[in-house]
């Protein structure tokens, strides 16, 4: 999860927004096509030209994985916004949850023996690669693709 960084009083949210779009090594039109909206919108939020609606806080900090009151505690965004915000959003994706289950097989494997090892694995190759399909992210694509390469790593070990 990323790390939330300190709120400072009267922030620009625009800021805000730039520095965790940086963090994560989004472009612009990368974060653009995340909340559907143009390139040049996010232009201008991270500007400070305009003040997103509540519906674009809440997209931000689901891609930003944060509660939208954390997102825009100690900025500029105005209050009486702020207040209609939902209380949580969806911060995870089912590539987050795939990804995430394959750790906890990884690491439970790494406690039985190879037998019972290469059983819970054997399922993964196919799951990733339906998976790889339908990711239409490219970091998300990215990690799969790298999840595939562990899985093989593991599978050839287990051989």
């Amino acid at each position: 999860m990323p790390e939330k960084p300190e709120p400072r009083i009267g922030e620009s949210l625009g800021r805000r927004i730039a520095e965790h779009r940086a963090k994560l090594g989004w472009t612009q039109q990368e974060l653009a096509e995340r909340l559907a909206i143009s390139r040049v919108a996010v232009s201008h939020l991270e500007a400070g030209m305009s003040d997103p609606g509540e519906r674009t806080v809440a997209l931000l900090a689901s891609v930003f994985k944060l509660a939208p009151h954390d997102f825009v505690a100690g900025t500029s965004y105005p209050r009486a916004r702020a207040e209609r915000l939902p209380p949580v959003v969806a911060t995870h994706t089912e590539v987050d949850l795939q990804l995430a289950l394959l750790d906890r097989d990884l690491e439970w494997c790494a406690l039985v023996d190879a037998s019972l090892a290469a059983v819970r694995l054997a399922p993964w190759p196919a799951r990733l690669a339906a998976l790889a399909q339908v990711s239409i992210d490219p970091h998300e694509a990215e990690a799969v693709a790298e999840a595939r390469a562990l899985v093989r790593r593991a599978a050839d070990r287990l051989r």
